[in-house]
């Protein structure tokens, strides 16, 4: 491997057409070989600490996999290593590169990989086209430094990357980078679902919403909650944190930003010349940038898309939690981190685990009992507890106590004591003003109305109200908030077609 020469295959006296042959020469200071140590995110592999290139092999894997991308949602990915995004791949500028690319007999499609670090006709797009249950080889030379986007590019290409075929490929500098603590593995990336965000069962690709750019779903690493609760990354107080991020695209920018971190250093666009004291850096579909952070402040710090409706309500949205001391000096005061996680508060992300375990539950007991109305109904409150987690607790807090003065609280409420379920389920959908007694104080403002959740959300949602904080009542059902909903919600008109 290395430097390619190409020379006559006979003497100058024979026909001028004769074929070539590429010869291979492998450069003097190439020496050795070894196989790349691959990670699936959020984990990086090892920094290369040899001084010298080698000859590096790359075996990757493409398998198409149903997998979880929210709770209750699955979808057949498309993936380099069975994961999205795919393997984490890291070698040294100045590397030879014999690139493996294997595609599962499984799967049903062919596939090839381009990869942005590679100097060639499509970054080895050319040479690596697979047909299920074969493999190619095509070999690199790591000619410069970086941290560079892999995908696929077989046609259509925007429905291969849509599909999860993505990932980083960080070619080492030789002398290599800062030597910090922590590097984690983070990449963005749309899902193009046929059902909107959060509804539940097998969800298909949608060609459509993916050429108009209407992702339901934008997400860090594969799924709604990659990097949150038990997923989240971890670092301690006064270390240093490095991030490589990615944009898989297929459409959308990423304005990344770590909420109450400055960045210190950015190598923007995945290059290597370093920027300092940075808020937020642009990551483009199919680019990268390298981030590095001391953190100073224990604590749980929110990762973000900074298009804030794509972190509360479409998944972008990560967790880095910092244990150790108090740094007074940098930052004292409450936090109040539970403001900005949505649905991704501990309690939401216990209660999601709470449902898994309840429909394993209603699963066992269908076999031995058809009488399961108690168990629906617990999955109902514990799918609505997470509903209430990502939209009403920001103003009728945790416990339903409310705000003295401003917001109503609904533990132990009086006023909802009186309300029918088709009451309850017209002011989610309608909203409500003017002024109302609870517990014999007056309140005077606006709820505004929640039409845009679905019905299974809003019965989930006030199933557990109604039986949370002191509360007692029916469960609401799918089919009333549907009736309800006919009658009081205008229908929404079609959209315009330049939308």
């Amino acid at each position: 491997m290395g430097l390619v020469l190409t020379v006559s295959a006979g003497s100058a006296a024979e026909p001028a057409n004769q074929p070539s042959v590429a010869t291979k020469i492998t450069e003097p200071e190439v020496t050795g070989e070894e196989v790349a140590v691959l990670t699936s995110a959020p984990n990086v592999p090892p920094p290369i600490t040899r001084k010298h290139a080698t000859k590096v092999v790359v075996n990757l894997e493409v398998k198409e996999v149903t997998k979880k991308l929210a709770d209750g949602v699955d979808y057949v990915f498309w993936t380099f290593g069975g994961d999205v995004p795919g393997k984490f791949i890291r070698i040294r500028e100045g590397d030879d590169v014999e690139f493996h690319l294997n595609n599962h007999q499984d799967n049903k499609m062919p596939h090839n990989i381009d990869l942005h670090a590679v100097t060639g006709p499509g970054g080895g797009a050319a040479s690596s086209f697979t047909a299920p249950g074969h493999s190619s080889r095509f070999s690199f030379k790591a000619l410069n430094a970086g941290l560079y986007v892999y995908h696929c590019a077989t046609a259509p290409v925007g429905m291969h990357v849509g599909n999860g075929m993505y990932g980083l490929i960080f070619v080492e500098p030789k002398a290599g980078l800062p030597t910090v603590d922590h590097e984690y593995y983070i990449m963005q990336g749309e899902f193009y679902t046929s059902g909107k965000y959060g509804e539940e069962g097998l969800q298909s690709f949608d060609m459509i919403k993916a050429t108009d750019e209407r992702p339901p779903y934008v997400v860090f690493n594969g799924a709604v909650g990659s990097l949150v609760g038990d997923n989240a990354i971890t670092a301690k107080v006064g270390e240093n944190v490095r991030l490589f991020v990615g944009n898989g695209g297929p459409n959308l920018s990423s304005s990344f930003h770590v909420i109450g971190e400055i960045f210190d250093t950015v190598y923007g666009e995945g290059g290597t010349s370093p920027t300092h004291n940075v808020q937020t850096t642009v990551v483009p579909p199919g680019g990268s940038a390298i981030v590095e952070f001391r953190t100073e402040v224990p604590g749980t710090y929110i990762l973000v898309d900074h298009a804030l409706f794509r972190a509360f309500n479409k998944g972008t949205l990560g967790m880095l939690k910092v244990d150790g001391p108090a740094n007074l000096i940098a930052y004292s005061g409450k936090e109040v981190d539970a403001v900005y996680l949505g649905k991704q508060a501990e309690a939401g992300t216990d209660a999601e685990k709470r449902v898994a375990s309840l429909k394993a539950q209603v699963a066992e007991e269908i076999q031995s009992n058809p009488k399961i109305a108690g168990l629906t109904k617990e999955i109902q409150f514990e799918k609505g507890k997470a509903v209430y987690m990502q939209t009403c607790f920001v103003c009728h807090q945790v416990e339903g106590q409310g705000v003295p003065g401003q917001i109503p609280p609904l533990a132990k409420s009086d006023f909802l004591a009186k309300l029918t379920k088709e009451d309850y389920i017209r002011g989610v959908l309608m909203g409500r003003t003017g002024a109302i007694v609870v517990n014999g104080q007056t309140y005077n403002g606006i709820m505004i109305p929640m039409n845009y959740l679905s019905d299974e959300h809003v019965a989930n949602v006030l199933t557990y109200v109604r039986n949370s904080f002191g509360n007692s009542g029916e469960a609401v059902t799918v089919a009333e908030v549907t009736r309800v909903r006919k009658e009081v919600v205008p229908a929404v008109p079609e959209a315009s077609k330049y939308e």
